[in-house]
């Protein structure tokens, strides 16, 4: 039995890998980029994809001719992401950082944080201070896309223990609500073979209302809130909590 810690382990990216990065994601990736109005971009702009895991939005930017740049703080992440890279022969920078100290100012047209990739700091603080730093990455006029499963969303599904088969591997996940729904933990047990494979995550879970006021808070002068990447409103038929912010000119 392998036990593994949580989104701060590497070898927890590297065990779950091919289920939370399958290549139908990649797939999304490219049809989202190609069809949603939230994710059209001036050309040539400059973008930061913070969290940027194994590159799912990172390539597909960097081959639609988006300077491009990925920060992620897992080096096996990183490394899956400059390798299909090469494979797209698409220009990307990539960075090794903390999303709490990396912020340099006034760098982009553009922040992406992709797949409820923001709350996962211990102390409340600490994913207030990264909002702080995407508003201080952006340019004057600049623009924030932040996408998360909000708590709305999460109250409808959050349900008896899912399974998922990928082949013959069987990954089985458990969600449990903490805090008052301030927080969520997430237990997944994957089964390779002879080998069971444990992890757990715990990250803040946030309103429409709440992730408004902190983006505000940070600096962000318009803020607009929608259900999906279509833009749909953030209502009883929404997909995704979807943050669209522009830091003032």
């Amino acid at each position: 039995m392998t036990r593994t810690g949580g989104f701060q382990d590497d070898d927890f990216w590297t065990e779950f890998h091919d289920f939370l990065f399958t290549e139908q994601r990649h797939t999304q990736a490219e049809e989202l980029l190609d069809r949603s109005p939230l994710l059209s971009f001036r050309p040539g702009a400059r973008v930061l994809d913070l969290c940027c895991g194994p590159g799912v939005f990172t390539v597909p930017l960097a081959a639609r001719g988006f300077d491009v740049t990925g920060v992620d703080l897992s080096p096996a992440m990183l490394e899956r992401a400059r390798k299909r890279s090469a494979d797209a022969g698409a220009p990307i920078t990539y960075v090794r950082a903390d999303a709490r100290s990396y912020a340099p100012p006034a760098g982009f047209d553009v922040v992406l944080n992709m797949f409820t990739s923001f709350g996962y700091f211990e102390d409340p603080a600490d994913n207030t201070q990264v909002l702080r730093n995407m508003h201080r990455c952006l340019a004057p006029g600049g623009t924030l896309l932040l996408d998360l499963a909000g708590k709305e969303l999460l109250a409808r599904k959050v349900t008896p223990p899912k399974v998922v088969r990928r082949g013959d591997d069987l990954l089985v996940q458990t969600d449990t609500v903490l805090d008052d729904w301030a927080r969520l933990r997430s237990d997944w047990v994957l089964v390779r073979g002879d080998q069971v494979t444990r992890a757990a995550l715990v990250w803040f879970v946030y309103s429409a209302v709440e992730l408004r006021r902190m983006a505000e808070d940070a600096g962000f002068s318009r803020v607009e809130v929608f259900g999906g990447f279509d833009g749909r409103p953030y209502d009883q038929d929404a997909e995704r909590l979807i943050v669209r912010a522009t830091r003032a000119r």
